[in-house]
């Protein structure tokens, strides 16, 4: 049987549950996985770089003088004419890193940006952004991403608790019309570590490095024990490590912080069907379609089925219908697309694939849509 793992990844977090009882088996099994490849610690996530350090004090500096601290960060940053930053998504950088490659995903972004921040002794602020829930997919893996911005206060007054209100500058990376409109909610730096340590395990997970991908989840944890999207990550390292019966344990915690989390459930479903609790399963798997009839990638999966069968018409309504509730997923335009080529119809699928082009998260994934793109365009001129 196909394993399929539900990971809360990226940002997502939970509410703001009571904490739940201890579970009554270990949580962790060190004796069960290898040392880590590399040095697993959250001392350096936020440390400048010498690179940042000198480039603090040219071009920073400079605008700094001029705008002020904050806009002087923030335009030496983000301007299109300055650094030129990208957005990637296929893996989650600390600050040095993020700045040395000139790219990374919202969360590594906000890392850097905080770590100049701390360099300018700016106060820093983190906020949870509550949009509508997106999901992405590496292989069998299924990933929900949230959203995370910080703002920005001026230089700390010794006689001052914080900066006022009319001195803050939100720094975002969606339009800010759009965040203006959200809730937000304010978390703690230890959670911004722990999302990086939690991102850090998936990616682990889905280079199959299950061994890491333990230990960022334990460190995770570590840093911040309230953080549940961790122990639900740890039940899909359990899962996959071959432990069922640790898996179960962890989920089932998981569940006590949210027990109607519906990416738990998914996956203590798969544990109980790979320890033979079928009856468990069923019930659970009934418990969790009243919750959600259509779960995320329902619609895609069955359009890949179709395109297998190439029935095009139905891949093209079932993929037109993850894109009207997922319309910034790249791979649903990219399929949409697809299917519309089946059918003959380029121009639509020109179209398609151009959204797939700019919402792709990596630069691998815009090269090959680029490439396919390409491809169409060849055939209309014919």
């Amino acid at each position: 049987m196909k394993l399929r793992a539900f990971l809360l990844a990226a940002l997502l977090l939970t509410g703001c549950a009571s904490v739940p009882a201890p579970p009554r088996e270990p949580l962790f099994n060190d004796a069960w996985f290898a040392a880590p490849s590399q040095r697993i610690e959250a001392g350096g996530i936020f440390a400048a770089s010498p690179e940042m350090k000198r480039y603090l004090a040219t071009d920073i500096a400079r605008d700094a003088t001029v705008k002020g601290a904050q806009q002087g960060l923030f335009d030496a940053l983000y301007s299109r004419n300055q650094l030129q930053l990208e957005y990637d998504s296929e893996i989650t950088r600390t600050a040095a890193q993020a700045f040395a490659a000139r790219a990374g995903n919202c969360l590594s972004l906000v890392i850097m940006t905080a770590a100049f921040a701390k360099e300018m002794d700016l106060t820093v602020r983190y906020q949870h952004i509550y949009i509508d829930e997106t999901w992405s997919r590496t292989g069998d893996l299924y990933l929900s991403i949230g959203h995370v911005n910080l703002t920005l206060g001026n230089r700390r007054n010794g006689n001052l608790p914080g900066p006022y209100e009319a001195d803050l500058l939100t720094i975002d990376f969606i339009p800010p019309s759009n965040v203006r409109s959200m809730r937000s909610r304010v978390i703690d730096e230890t959670i911004i570590v722990a999302m990086y340590m939690n991102n850090r395990a998936v990616e682990s997970i889905a280079a199959g490095q299950l061994d890491d991908a333990y230990w960022w989840t334990r460190e995770a944890i570590a840093q911040d024990a309230g953080f549940a999207s961790s122990y639900n990550t740890l039940g899909a390292i359990y899962q996959r490590h071959g432990n069922p019966d640790a898996a179960e344990g962890v989920l089932r915690y998981a569940l006590a912080w949210e027990p109607e989390n519906t990416r738990v459930m998914s996956n203590l479903v798969t544990v109980l069907d790979a320890l033979g609790r079928t009856a468990e399963a069923a019930e659970l798997r009934r418990r969790l379609a009243r919750l959600e009839p259509d779960p995320p990638f329902s619609f895609f999966n069955r359009g890949l089925a179709a395109m297998r069968a190439g029935d095009y018409e139905l891949a093209k309504a079932m993929f037109s219908k993850e894109v009207d509730r997922a319309p910034y997923y790249h791979e649903f335009h990219f399929w949409l697309a697809a299917a519309c080529v089946g059918l003959g119809d380029y121009d639509l699928a020109r179209e398609h694939m151009a959204i797939a082009m700019q919402e792709s998260p990596t630069r691998g994934d815009r090269d090959l849509y680029a490439a396919k793109l390409a491809r169409i365009n060849a055939h209309r001129s014919k």
